[in-house]
């Protein structure tokens, strides 16, 4: 049997942080309580030292890029970035090549998880304005959700046939996410800015081709079609001031049949960012105005937004040095993403408490996720143990990414990860990843 004690934790779970023993048998949490006594010789003891334990956050928006896009990151690497980073669980996307528009296509992908990741695993499965049969047979016990694009994305994916999206909403009861950008309008400015620069288009431009605009538009057009056909709707990367005078804190979490998220870039960058990082922080959709992103921190602490995810994307370093036109739009993020959120609570900008809710609880139950997302006794042992006193820099040798950058890179950090446990297992400690592949496929109680 397996058993870890963790010893001297500030534990931090649903809205409390109170000091504690955690104690581990096999994959599960068995006890906690103020002291839990144990001899060496019955179980592996790790003192926390008065650092904090938090669950294993759960990413819902991350592209792994397998297959078929493997030359920027693939299953093994980027979830072993994500443990190292204290996320202990995601949900990959499916615009892969191919795209995962087929059970049989998405089974694949569970297949590669299964042999490859460091992190617990879900998929989801992928829409198009020709596979409404091959969704309807998603199971919801197993599967996160469908994905929807209604803004540009790899391959057959853009969703752009109103008659097909009222099908799709009105025809699946599970989690539908989307990605709002209205095509028409980015299109249109972005001929405009061609007209002006030629091929020379900047990339500061970019928030204004992708522009609020564009956001606002389709994100209220799938709100008003939730609805009218009582979706079960989660829109992904929520990036402008404007878009959340479209969410509402009045309601119970457990109530909500619209949700949703907001990602690290969003929090962290604005557009005056664009001179120093060009490319490296072009995503779609755009890192905005000073004012977006002071609304999204408003709108995530009174409980309009209720996820912070990552939509971790690689490039290749070569790819984002092309000019603004030619490099792709993403960024790696899943190793710095809880750090970068504690970064904000020692500005003053969010609680840990409030960290924990929209990283780890909230994610486990917009999903359902069984048995993850919290410290509770019966629950999977997915831990983290966050220092929040001990500085480190991002460095070329310390970026686990397989494309080797981070935007973050050159900036220190003063929170660090010290262990992460998936599954009952110390998959990350001493500031290095062991070679264990603890992930499990999610299951969801639905």
């Amino acid at each position: 049997m397996n058993r870890v004690l963790i010893k001297n934790a500030k534990i931090v779970n649903e809205g409390k942080i109170f000091e504690g023993d955690v104690l581990i048998e096999n994959d599960l949490i068995v006890e906690i309580s103020e002291t839990i006594s144990a001899k060496t010789s019955e179980c592996k003891i790790i003192d926390a030292e008065g650092n904090y334990l938090i669950p294993g956050a759960i990413d819902d928006q991350v592209h792994f890029r397998e297959p078929g896009l493997t030359h920027k990151g693939n299953i093994e690497s980027e979830s072993r970035a994500a443990v190292a980073g204290g996320i202990t669980s995601f949900i990959e996307q499916p615009n892969t090549v191919p795209n995962a528009v087929t059970q049989e296509l998405l089974e694949e992908k569970y297949q590669l998880a299964a042999d490859n990741s460091f992190a617990n695993y879900s998929f989801m499965m992928g829409a198009t304005n020709d596979n409404l049969d091959e969704v309807l047979k998603t199971n919801p016990k197993n599967v996160a959700g469908i994905k929807i694009f209604l803004g540009s994305s790899t391959g057959n994916m853009l969703v752009d046939n109103e008659a097909v999206l009222e099908r799709i909403f009105t025809s699946t009861p599970m989690l539908i996410a989307v990605h709002c950008e209205d095509e028409t309008t980015i299109k249109n400015n972005l001929e405009k800015y061609k007209a002006k620069y030629g091929d020379k288009v900047p990339v500061t431009a970019h928030h204004l081709i992708r522009s609020e605009e564009a956001c606002y538009l389709s994100s209220s057009k799938a709100i008003a079609l939730a609805k009218k056909t009582g979706a079960r709707l989660h829109i992904f990367h929520l990036s402008t001031a404007k878009e959340m005078d479209l969410f509402t804190n009045k309601i119970p979490l457990e109530e909500k049949k619209i949700t949703a998220e907001v990602c690290v870039h969003h929090l962290w960058f604005t557009n005056d960012d664009y001179a120093a990082k060009g490319n490296l922080i072009k995503w779609n959709p755009a890192v905005k105005t000073e004012n977006d992103r002071k609304v999204l921190w408003e709108a995530l602490n009174d409980g309009r937004i209720d996820v912070i995810a990552t939509d971790h994307a690689p490039h290749t370093l070569e790819e984002k040095k092309k000019s603004y036109l030619d490099a792709p739009s993403g960024g790696p993020l899943v190793q710095h993403a809880v750090v970068a959120m504690f970064e904000a609570h020692h500005q003053g900008k969010i609680s840990i408490e409030k960290i924990v809710e929209k990283m780890c609880h909230n994610p486990a139950k917009i999903f359902k996720i069984e048995k993850r997302g919290f410290i509770k006794e019966g629950y999977f042992a997915d831990l983290v143990i966050v220092n929040s006193g001990l500085p480190w820099s991002v460095k070329k040798e310390n970026i686990l990414y397989k494309c080797g950058w981070s935007p973050f890179e050159g900036f220190t950090f003063k929170s660090r990860i010290t262990h992460t446990f998936v599954n009952g297992e110390l998959v990350y400690s001493a500031f290095k990843v062991k070679d264990i592949r603890a992930g499990k496929r999610l299951s969801f109680d639905r």
